[in-house]
């Protein structure tokens, strides 16, 4: 797949990983349509490339919002043809320490945004990008969605949640929409404002992204960003050592 010339949508593309997604679909000539809720990061995404970025503040976790922007995009961007879904939040949550209930509004704005803004787009726009010549569906998940971490059973349980739906969205293009192309792009431990102060071993933004950019140009149904590659061989020959690796996160 070329980019150049293409327009493009990354959500939550005005930061961390989706503002270097952002930077380097720039790079390859296309134009992006950059979607998130910081509407002074937005801003400032838009004065550094007039032009090759049209900005679109949105909080996806708001189905009416996320609707009306699905009938509206099309007609705003008619040759939209590449959709990535990159936008998440993870919520840290103990249930054993403190009360469930306090965690209940955070919870169902995680699971709106992780999976439920994912399905809306992605079927949403479908009807639009089956009658581009060719088109690409991106849904960036995570090595937790094949095995969990304690401290964010919310978090693995929508990217799971959108790894099984990728998958069986891929099943319906290739049998009634071969042009569109569906891609799971599962991140190992990256270097955002979302992972700060956990983890260790961390990537750059900018390398998931090359990462990522580099798989769609070259048609991939999937892939693992830097050391998620080797978590696939390790759930298959070991699985209780990967999840004792991935349980404390």
């Amino acid at each position: 797949m070329q980019l150049n010339g293409r327009t493009v949508l990354v959500t939550g593309g005005a930061r961390g990983i989706g503002l270097e997604l952002t930077r380097q679909f720039v790079a390859e000539g296309a134009h992006v349509v950059a979607v998130g809720r910081d509407r002074a990061s937005l801003a400032r995404l838009q004065f550094t490339a007039p032009g090759q970025v049209s900005c679109w503040a949105l909080d996806l976790s708001d189905p009416k919002a996320t609707d009306a922007f699905i009938r509206d995009l099309p007609g705003r961007h008619p040759t939209l043809s590449v959709v990535v879904n990159n936008a998440g939040v993870q919520t840290l949550t103990d249930f054993m320490g403190e009360d469930p209930a306090a965690f209940r509004p955070a919870l169902q704005e995680e699971i709106a945004l992780n999976f439920e803004a994912v399905v809306a787009v992605s079927t949403g726009l479908l009807p639009h990008l089956r009658r581009q010549p060719s088109a690409m569906i991106v849904n960036v998940t995570s090595g937790l969605a094949l095995a969990p971490k304690t401290s964010s059973p919310v978090y693995c349980a929508t990217k799971s949640a959108v790894r099984t739906f990728t998958k069986a969205l891929r099943y319906q293009c290739e049998d009634g929409a071969p042009s569109v192309r569906v891609m799971e792009a599962v991140m190992a431990l990256v270097d955002t404002d979302m992972t700060a102060g956990r983890g260790t071993g961390k990537i750059s933004p900018a390398q998931a992204a090359g990462e990522v950019i580099a798989a769609i140009k070259r048609g991939r149904d999937e892939v693992y960003v830097d050391r998620a590659k080797l978590l696939p061989i390790l759930m298959r020959v070991a699985p209780g050592l990967g999840e004792r690796l991935m349980r404390r996160g």
